[in-house]
């Protein structure tokens, strides 16, 4: 959908008095949480009616974010989570754009009959499941996208604390501006954001430097204890099973980052995270150049994302996800030898 044709259906929604409910993915990272609650206090503005729903809670780190509170969690409050979902006359989906991505909120959206709009970044988008999209692949993140819909109505709507989680949301998904930019314009984006924002150094020390002594044993025990460098494929693999896991306490959240490390290593083109849940494997893929983990992650694990960002899913045992995950390795050993 083009530009103009987004913003005259998404005029003639938020002209109408509706009841919003804003929507991002399982699992919900800064991006995710910083786009909805961005979105949801510029909708308030127009005197709407919002309300944010999510499937499980968000990392404690983000927990301090303006207006976070006001989240309503499936995993804590599910009756609620429903009787809002059957009351929206539309609902927003930011961060995602499949339905199965946000996870036990997937069926109560799919029962409703209302208007759907669709902010993300994400490849693939389904077109025909949206009243109105705005999807581009070349933004750093949803939060990028938010921020030029915002300020389409007005440099004015850019209140500190909109700002303030729209830049966290660019900042995380960015890996503090190491990835992800595509052009200038994130920049200049950032520029206002900080302009009008709380400190950026504060913001960024409760994103970065909050860590618990746990979740930072936890972080060293993985890259000392479970990874696994496969020189023949430029391949790094951290896994992870339950009892790693509840060794340090795991919280939602502590995971975050790891599968990054790895490819500080000038020989390593690919990273991969691989965690144990109670219902299911997760894996987490992070690439050097043009290596598409994207495609990777979609063909063999039932997932995708970006380019050099993926995740998947297995449900199988924690032994043959690692076992399946290195058995695709062959497939792909020419392109990451090609990775510059």
């Amino acid at each position: 959908m083009q530009i103009d044709s987004f913003f005259e259906r998404f005029d003639a929604v938020i002209q109408s008095h509706k009841h919003f409910v804003l929507a991002c993915h399982v699992n919900p990272d800064g991006d995710a949480v910083g786009s909805v609650l961005a979105m949801a206090e510029f909708l308030k503005s127009f005197d709407h009616e919002v309300k944010m729903v999510v499937a499980n809670d968000f990392p404690e780190f983000l927990h301090w974010m303006p207006g976070s509170q006001d989240f309503l969690v499936f995993e804590k409050d599910g009756d609620a989570c429903k009787e809002t979902i059957a009351e929206a006359e539309c609902i927003m989906m930011l961060d995602f754009n499949n339905l199965s991505r946000s996870g036990i909120l997937h069926n109560e959206i799919g029962k409703t009959r209302c208007p759907r709009i669709l902010v993300d970044h994400h490849r693939d988008p389904d077109e025909s499941q949206f009243y109105c999209m705005y999807s581009s692949t070349c933004v750093s993140s949803a939060s990028e996208i938010v921020a030029e819909i915002i300020l389409h109505y007005g440099k004015e709507h850019l209140t500190e604390s909109i700002s303030t989680n729209l830049l966290v949301g660019i900042m995380t998904d960015t890996g503090s501006f190491a990835h992800s930019i595509y052009h200038p314009r994130t920049f200049d984006l950032v520029s206002l954001l900080v302009e009008k924002s709380m400190s950026f150094s504060y913001v960024h020390q409760l994103i970065y430097d909050n860590m618990s002594e746990s979740r930072l044993r936890l972080l060293g025990f993985s890259i000392n204890n479970r990874m696994e460098v496969l020189d023949d494929y430029h391949t790094a693999i951290i896994a992870l099973n339950k009892s790693d896991l509840d060794s340090f306490n795991y919280q939602v959240g502590d995971t975050e980052g790891v599968v990054n490390f790895p490819l500080s290593m000038k020989k390593v083109k690919m990273a991969v995270l691989v965690t144990e849940r109670q219902d299911q494997i997760r894996l987490s893929f992070r690439s050097k150049g043009d290596f598409s983990v994207h495609e990777l992650a979609a063909k063999h694990f039932k997932g995708g994302g970006h380019t050099n960002a993926a995740g998947g899913t297995l449900t199988c045992s924690f032994e043959e996800a690692v076992a399946q995950l290195k058995s695709v390795l062959p497939e792909y050993k020419e392109l990451l030898e090609k990775v510059e």
